[in-house]
């Protein structure tokens, strides 16, 4: 009876609609624990996106119910990912993987490995909560790249050592500018700030080194251009 479960339906097999039902259905309830499986692990997320997590499986399982020979079905695969790599804007590789995940599940409700299907989602699910409650990967500093402006009477190359020192902050100066006709200097540093460190006092240090002119400390900041 449980070995049953795990067997994967010929691609010869004619397709009934009790079998496309059960098909459909499955792939929707595993699309359903995915997606509730990427709220659960992903602090922020999009409304389209987990939408459409549980809709993929459908779809991919749909196409292979339809398909019924090794070589159109691997030409439908082809085309699903040339789907995702061009028509969809590079994104977080974690998104990245749960797609993947959610065709590798409707892939195998279509091919008739019902069992198979739901024993991969249910350990990869389990897997994607234990990562998130152990914190697999994650670290206890992070980079930042901070802008801070100084009048020109200010020495740029130790003028915040003192500081970077006193919060334990590894810092690189990586662009000087001048701004206001050279009346002002401005500082592109990229720093590495641990987590337990309090930010709004090191910005206040950072403040009466530079007379309160404008500070920018970016939170997430993309390659900078030199």
């Amino acid at each position: 009876m449980i070995e049953s479960l795990f067997t994967t339906v010929s691609a010869d097999t004619e397709l009934s609609f009790s079998h496309a039902m059960i098909t459909i259905l499955l792939a929707i309830a595993l699309g359903a624990i995915i997606s509730f499986t990427y709220m659960k692990t992903q602090p922020s997320y999009g409304h389209s996106f987990t939408l459409t997590m549980i809709v993929l499986p459908v779809i991919v399982a749909i196409i292979i119910l339809l398909i019924g020979s090794n070589i159109a079905r691997a030409f439908s695969l082809a085309g699903a990912f040339s789907i995702i790599r061009f028509r969809s804007a590079p994104g977080d590789p974690k998104d990245i993987a749960f797609v993947l995940f959610t065709m590798a599940a409707g892939l195998a409700c279509g091919v008739g490995a019902f069992g198979y299907a739901v024993l991969f989602t249910l350990v990869l699910c389990a897997l994607m909560f234990v990562l998130k409650a152990v914190k697999f990967g994650t670290r206890k500093a992070s980079q930042k790249q901070l802008k801070v402006t100084i009048p020109e009477n200010l020495g740029y190359e130790e003028a915040f050592a003192e500081v970077f020192n006193m919060f334990d902050i590894a810092y690189e100066l990586n662009k000087v500018r001048t701004t206001e006709l050279g009346s002002l200097y401005e500082l592109v540093y990229t720093i590495t700030i641990k987590d337990n460190t309090n930010q709004k006092e090191f910005l206040d240090a950072i403040r009466c080194r530079n007379g309160n002119l404008d500070i920018t400390l970016t939170m997430t900041p993309t390659v900078a251009e030199y």
